[in-house]
């Protein structure tokens, strides 16, 4: 039991400490309300709150929340029961961290894992892997839907089968909380967003023009971010104009990103930054920038993945990000599987606060996010490791 205790903790001491409901409107509205421009103190109140709700407008329950006593360990021990994973794309850093997360507890909680899939952001690949997966008979499946409509009949096989389904992020089209599926477990990606475009206005000194660089498809947690992005450079900073967007589609959103984030550097020359959906998006914009000779653009984004965490370490094109925690996510996606097994009531949504990030708490960061040292690429002791 006493790693089990230890990975609780260290979700209790990162994630949520006040659940804000419906926070989204007073965390943009600072800067407007009191007519100041004072990105610092909009990025301070998004360390004790989400601003996120469920996909189907639930609202937050905290991860440090969720608890198992040694007796119900102990039983879910005895099971002998399996699980699979089910990924979108498993190609960055964020799902190999929501692996280590999702591996290190399911061991612990003696849970096989018989099955990791990457369906490399296609839904048909997706239901491929689903329908292979289901012949292999798991207790268990945690998963996001690369599109909630079209993976969503794939899932419900698996439901109709006694599968327990635990969710990344988003679920599937139609589906009922308690009935098709266990909970849903997220970052806080609209509080992301802000982040994210506080940490613009703050580069920008709350002045210039900006592009942004979407996700082009029907996925809730990428829409939330940008949605927050644009909310904020409304509502907070009147001096800082959306001059341009353009979307991408995948899978080759690096590639994707570098023409888009191309066309808007040709459109505007003079744009001061260009906001990028994700991390891998945001490689491709430092590409395009590079170049187009642009060493001073400033470039935020989302996620903490390696080749943009060395950006940010160098002070090259990316001048910070908000950052989700997915090893924690992990966790508590496991845990949330364990309630299923012992048949205990489980949140609908359960979230982790957003983790803004600049060069001045990087290493720091890294810690929080993948539970280990930082690479010596971005300045810390551990060896480097590819980044997505």
């Amino acid at each position: 039991m006493q790693p089990r205790i230890r990975h609780l903790a260290f979700i209790s001491g990162l994630a949520v400490s006040a659940i804000v409901p419906g926070a989204a409107a007073t965390a943009n509205d600072h800067s407007a309300s009191t007519g100041d421009c004072d990105p610092d103190a909009a990025l301070a109140e998004l360390e004790s709150t989400v601003l996120s709700t469920g996909p189907n407008g639930e609202e937050p329950t905290a991860a440090s929340e969720l608890s198992l006593t040694d007796e119900e360990v102990a039983e879910v021990q005895a099971m002998g029961a399996t699980a699979a994973i089910v990924f979108h794309y498993a190609g960055n850093d964020w799902s190999q961290a929501q692996q280590d997360g999702l591996n290190a507890t399911f061991d612990e909680l003696g849970i096989e894992v018989i099955a990791t899939t990457d369906a490399n952001f296609e839904s048909t690949r997706q239901v491929s892997d689903i329908e292979t997966v289901l012949t292999q008979d798991p207790d268990i499946i945690v998963s996001i839907p690369t599109d909630a409509v079209a993976t969503a009949s794939a899932y419900q096989q698996a439901a109709d089968a006694g599968v327990h389904l635990v969710f990344m992020d988003n679920v599937p089209s139609g589906f009922t909380q308690g009935e098709d599926y266990v909970s849903v477990v997220s970052a806080d990606n609209y509080g992301n967003g802000v982040a994210s475009a506080h940490l613009m206005a703050k580069a920008l000194d709350c002045e210039g023009t900006v592009g942004v660089v979407f996700h082009a498809a029907d996925f809730f947690v990428t829409q939330q971010r940008v949605d927050a992005f644009r909310a904020t450079m409304e509502e907070s900073y009147p001096g800082i104009e959306i001059v341009d967007e353009q979307g991408i589609g995948g899978p080759d959103f690096t590639g994707d990103a570098e023409k888009s984030a191309s066309a808007i550097l040709t459109a505007n020359p003079d744009v001061d930054g260009i906001w990028a959906v994700w991390d891998v998006p945001a490689e491709g914009v430092m590409a395009a920038a590079r170049t187009a000779g642009r060493d001073d653009l400033v470039i935020t984004t989302i996620d903490l993945g390696e080749n943009v965490a060395i950006g940010i370490a160098n002070g090259d094109l990316v001048y910070g990000l908000g950052a989700q925690r997915p090893y924690d996510q992990g966790v508590a996606e496991a845990t949330l599987a364990a309630y299923a097994l012992l048949d205990k009531e489980a949140p609908a949504y359960v979230a982790l606060n957003a983790l803004p990030v600049t060069q001045e708490n990087l290493l720091e960061a890294w810690q929080a996010v993948y539970h280990s040292d930082a690479p010596e690429t971005i300045g810390g002791g551990a060896p480097g490791t590819t980044g997505g």
